[in-house]
């Protein structure tokens, strides 16, 4: 557990961090809801300023009085042992509280927050929680990029998200180096985190897992290799696609990864410096798990389990691409270890989000946090360059559901090993 003072910095950080992201964003910009798997700005400013309030301030600070008696049901997400929940799919209808009202919610809670760090000799349990927000937020962050950059993708214009961003000087080149493998052996290995330092309910405990051999690919599998598999007529064949795979590709009448776009006989990429060529030598993202499995079986490979992943990740060494917000496309090199594991893009494995043996959710109302989602979705690990620094972990397990793509998610292919 870190100190106060550790937390202290750090949750100013964050909370500084989050309006460092709209720097660039008119009150419009917060307000676009372009799906609703997506949520505005603005609602991701409050609805982290409401977890703060809701399972922090509220039940731990006498006397307190709620910002806004409205709010709780406004900006709650899916707790609904907490209460009420406005609509999700209806969230970019709230026009009001305006952008400079939720600036001086977030205010109001923040003063408050500090205060009682203030005190000190804060119990256990409340300095967990507030460390829980902060790492909630962090989550928050980098979804009200991809929210973000999903909404500015529907305007015909294809706006820039910042003026601010600069060209990165890696070197637009056709193709990179070819995939190199890295064996693992196979063994009984402790997976899971221990919880000695911060990690979410569903990273533990740590458990044994008997692994087979196998190999995986050094690298992330590139923009050129996947626009490979399209020349190759792979959105047009059955046999490499799961069944729902391929009812979501007809009736979404997909033939590309999310964000590309086919113009004047080139592949053009949006992204949140705008519409740009396709970088045939970086990793291709936004693709759902659909996309990645097919790709990976028209090469004759297979995705990672994530306890494989898990397993490798122990060997990179390689220095993580996180946010920066004047960096913000994923960028790997040609090197021919393994690399890139953490950071640059999600990498989707083949596996269902289940509990591990011997899970436990979190104590009291944040045991809604991530157990009640181990249905239907599968397991992503790394983190991406949208993802926060001091945030992501090598047991740090995301999910989605498999036709999602909106989501700065990659393929890194493997093998059994022979």
């Amino acid at each position: 557990m870190q100190t106060i003072e550790t937390i202290t910095t750090l949750y100013l950080q964050t909370r500084q961090q989050s309006l460092q992201l709209i720097e660039g964003l008119s009150e419009a910009d917060c307000q676009l809801q372009s799906m609703p798997d997506a949520s505005p700005a603005k609602w991701h400013l409050a609805h982290t300023t409401w977890f703060f309030e809701t399972f922090i301030l509220l039940k731990h600070t006498v006397p307190y009085r709620a910002f806004h008696p409205q709010y709780n049901v406004l900006f709650n997400s899916y707790y609904h042992a907490i209460g009420q929940q406005f609509t999700r799919s209806e969230r970019g209808l709230l026009s009001r509280p305006s952008l400079n009202e939720i600036i001086e919610y977030r205010q109001h809670v923040d003063h408050h927050i500090e205060l009682l760090l203030q005190q000190g000799q804060l119990s256990l349990p409340i300095l967990q929680l507030i460390e829980l927000g902060i790492q909630h937020e962090k989550q928050h962050q980098e979804l009200l990029l991809t929210d973000i950059k999903h909404a500015l993708f529907q305007n015909p214009l294809l706006p820039s998200f910042s003026s601010d961003a600069i060209e990165l000087n890696a070197p637009h080149i056709d193709s990179v180096h070819p995939l190199h493998w890295s064996a693992i052996e196979e063994g009984l290995y402790t997976l899971g985190n221990n919880g000695d330092a911060f990690c979410f309910d569903n990273e533990m405990p740590t458990h044994k897992h008997y692994c087979q051999g196998f190999q995986i690919t050094n690298r992330l599998i590139s923009n050129g290799e996947f626009q490979a598999f399209i020349d190759d007529g792979g959105y047009q064949n059955p046999l490499l696609w799961h069944s729902d795979g391929w009812s979501h590709l007809q009736s979404q009448q997909l033939e590309s990864p999310l964000y590309w776009i086919y113009q004047g006989e080139q592949w053009l990429e949006f992204t949140l410096n705008g519409l740009k060529p396709l970088d045939k030598a970086q990793p291709v993202c936004h693709v759902n798990f659909y996309e990645a499995a097919a790709f990976a079986l028209w090469c004759g490979k297979r995705l990672p389990t994530e306890f494989e992943w898990e397993i490798a990740s122990s060997t990179d060494t390689s220095k993580a691409q996180f946010l920066n917000p004047q960096s913000l496309q994923p960028q790997q090199k040609s090197l021919t270890t393994l690399h890139s594991m953490m950071g640059t893009c999600w990498e989707w494995t083949n596996s269902a989000y289940l509990p591990y043996p011997g899970f436990k959710p979190f104590p009291g109302d944040a045991g809604e946090y991530n157990g009640k989602f181990m249905s239907g979705q599968f397991v992503l690990r790394g983190g991406s360059c949208f993802s926060p620094e001091h945030h992501i972990r090598t047991t740090y397990r995301n999910f989605f559901y498999p036709h999602q793509s909106w989501q700065m998610s990659g393929i890194r292919l493997a093998e059994d090993k022979t």
